[in-house]
Parts: C-alpha cells; sequence; structure tokens
C-alpha cells in the first residue's frame, strides 16, 4: 500500500491512508462560542477559534482522501453520576458543570453548548465519542473502533491543546498509535500553553508524537510526489 510522507518535526511523518484515522477533540459551543463553559470561566473563546479554520480545510482533506474521522465531545451525563465530585467543585456554583448557562446545562450531554459547532459539524456516518474526561479513551469505544478499523496512525486536532489533545495524544502514545499534530488546527486560551504544548509534543525525537501544519497534511494528500511505494507494516 502507497505511503504519504508528511513534512514534519522532529521528523516527517509517513502513513497510510487506509490505516489513518483523523481525530477532532472537542470542538464544542461550550469551550468555543461567546457564553459557553469557556467564556463563563473568563476565557478569551476567539483563541480557540483561530483553530476553525484550519480545522475545517482538514475535514474536508479527510473526507477526501476516505480517512476515518472521529469527532470528541467532553460531557456528562445529565444526573452527573459520571462527573467526579472534585471536577464539579473546581468552578462556582453558578458556572461549574451541570449549572444552567446561556446554551443549556453546562457540559451536559444533550445540551445545545455539548453539540459540536455548526462550522465542523460531524457527516453522517462519522462517529461521534462522548468521554467524561480529558482523554478520548478514557472510559469510551474509541480504542475498540480504531482496532476494529485495524488504525496504526492518528492526526488529533482540536482544543484544547494542553489539555484534552494532550491528554489523548498521551493515552495513543501508550497504546502503541503514531501520532501527528497539526499545530494551527489546536488552539489554547492561553497561547503560550499552546506553543509549550507543541514543543513537549515533538521534544526528544518525537515524546508523544510530529508537529506539523493542517497545510502540509492538505499538500502531502494532493501531490502525489508525496508517495512512497511499500507498506509501513
Amino acid at each position: 500500500m502507497d505511503r504519504l510522507v508528511i513534512p514534519a518535526r522532529p521528523s516527517p511523518f509517513a502513513l497510510e491512508p487506509a490505516r489513518t484515522a483523523l481525530v477532532m477533540i472537542d470542538m464544542q459551543r461550550d469551550f468555543l462560542e461567546p457564553g459557553g463553559f469557556g467564556e463563563a470561566l473568563g476565557n478569551d473563546v476567539s483563541q480557540l477559534r483561530k483553530a476553525i479554520a484550519p480545522c475545517r480545510a482538514l475535514l474536508e482533506t479527510a473526507r477526501k482522501a476516505g480517512l476515518f474521522v472521529i469527532h470528541t465531545r467532553e460531557g456528562h451525563r445529565a444526573d452527573l453520576s459520571d462527573a467526579p465530585q472534585a471536577k464539579l467543585e473546581r468552578s462556582p456554583p453558578d458556572r461549574r458543570i451541570g449549572a444552567a448557562g446561556p446554551m443549556g446545562r453546562i457540559l451536559v450531554r444533550g445540551e445545545p453548548g455539548h453539540d459540536i459547532i455548526p462550522e465542523l459539524a460531524p457527516l453522517a456516518g462519522e462517529p461521534v465519542v462522548d468521554k467524561p474526561g480529558k482523554g478520548a479513551f478514557y472510559q469510551t469505544d474509541l480504542e475498540l473502533m480504531l482496532r476494529n478499523r485495524g488504525i496504526v496512525s492518528l492526526i488529533v486536532a482540536g482544543v484544547t491543546t494542553e489539555v484534552c489533545v494532550h491528554t489523548t495524544l498521551r493515552e495513543a502514545n501508550d497504546r502503541g498509535y503514531r501520532c501527528l499534530v497539526p499545530a494551527d488546527a489546536c488552539a489554547s486560551y492561553f497561547p503560550e500553553f499552546h506553543e509549550v504544548g507543541l514543543r513537549m509534543i515533538a521534544a526528544q525525537a518525537g515524546l508523544f508524537g510530529c508537529v506539523t501544519g493542517s497545510s502540509e497534511i492538505r499538500n502531502a494528500f494532493e501531490n502525489p510526489a508525496s508517495r512512497l511505494e511499500g507498506s509501513t507494516t
């Protein structure tokens, strides 16, 4: 099977499209839109919205190439039985998970704010993984879906870089997946956390994966010169 080679740091990243998944992390209204959980905590949501256009371009590339596309959402059951008390108590009562907000109860499944932003809405057939924690593998069936599809490489994008994206990368790394992160298709409320988070991923010969840009990924899929003969297995 042909492989694509994508320029990245600390080294070029080779992948087989048929064995690669795009995992779009938590691009939810509660995090990215005014009035949601993120803004209620005093964050500037415009910092996260910078990633929307690169994520949209990345989705278009992945769909055109036939990659397995998965979306995730962080949120909890309506009775909050899957939300640890320590997590609930981190915020003041009127701004904590489960409290009433402008887009319904904050980070509760089924509420408007829990949903993925319209710009990046999943297509029919694209799985949406609802997760109660930061990592996409914790208490979900993500790994089962990946194993059943023979996936070995992940392109991980979304928000926030240093929290849910980073946690998912660490979980994936421990499970043996090869990970690629498009820097412009991730974001943080804190730009300095974003930059340091990316540096941590690629440090020490790719501690948690490789870092590239969404345009590099798009160009590799569109440029025949990026294709190599052979299989990664």
